[in-house]
């Protein structure tokens, strides 16, 4: 009897557990940074991060990409320049792929060296990138509205009339995009459907959880989860104090990475599922 009393007294607490985020470390001094990228090499673990470096719509070629541990601590701040505004970020194989203003850049990771620029036609403020198992290349258009694909070496338009598409990342299952405040699924013909809408500002970052759902980042500075029924709930609030833009996220050690954009620093939080 004694046991049966202590199960159901255990119970409740076990239904209150949520998700959270518990701060670890901050990197300060960066260059504008809007997106983080985990790399997963044979050496071990690297980050990438872009840094706007100027102002988000200019082509000035002050952009670029910093090079950092895991842990964020800076190896290499000027490991890629020269690019305009950079923003989102994706990697196929041994190769870097930049939302570049109105290019996507191919990078050669071997050498951080540009190997090819491909402008997007009629392209205004290109933001997110994501390869998917195929190889093929998304990378959204915010102001547009549309989303391109690269294949076969061609930057064509895929999807238009995709209202305010910023955060991308291929799944399995399809193409998830941060459409303004929801969350949708595109199939291959670009059909959609609704996963998840609640979220109090435009979404930016997505990155999907191995026991299913997705971390997503608003760049006002939001974060929430979003369960794998597509329950959202707010897990950081730091509006007035940093943004939090096109996050990254590291399964293994479940570390997700923040950049400040504003703050001009990279926050990295561990996610408790």
């Amino acid at each position: 009897m004694k046991l049966a009393i202590l199960f159901t007294a255990v119970l409740p607490l076990m239904a209150l557990a949520q998700p959270s985020l518990s701060r670890v470390s901050e990197t300060a001094d960066l260059r504008v940074p809007e997106s983080a990228l985990v790399w997963q090499r044979q050496s071990g673990g690297s980050l990438l991060v872009s840094e706007i470096d100027g102002a988000g719509t200019t082509v000035d070629g002050q952009g670029g990409v910093a090079l950092l541990q895991l842990d964020g601590r800076l190896v290499k701040q000027d490991w890629l320049r020269g690019l305009n505004a950079p923003k989102g970020m994706a990697i196929h194989g041994d190769r870097l792929f930049v939302a570049d203003l109105t290019e996507l850049v191919e990078v050669d990771l071997s050498t951080a060296q540009i190997i090819q620029r491909y402008p997007a036609e009629g392209a205004v403020f290109l933001n997110d990138v994501t390869v998917d198992a195929a190889g093929l290349v998304y990378v959204s258009d915010t102001r547009t509205n549309r989303i391109y694909r690269l294949q076969q070496g061609k930057l064509q338009l895929w999807q238009q009339q995709m209202m305010s598409a910023n955060g991308l990342k291929a799944t399995a299952q399809g193409l998830v995009v941060g459409a303004g405040k929801q969350l949708l699924l595109l199939d291959d013909s670009g059909k959609s459907r609704l996963l998840a809408e609640g979220f109090a500002s435009g979404i930016d970052g997505i990155e999907p959880l191995t026991e299913g759902g997705f971390l997503v980042s608003c760049w006002v500075g939001l974060i929430y989860h979003v369960s794998a029924d597509g329950n959202v709930s707010l897990l950081l609030d730091s509006k007035g104090k940093f943004n939090t833009a096109d996050i990254g996220y590291d399964p293994a050690t479940q570390l997700l990475y923040v950049p400040g954009f504003n703050a001009n620093s990279l926050q990295i939080y561990r996610f408790e599922p």
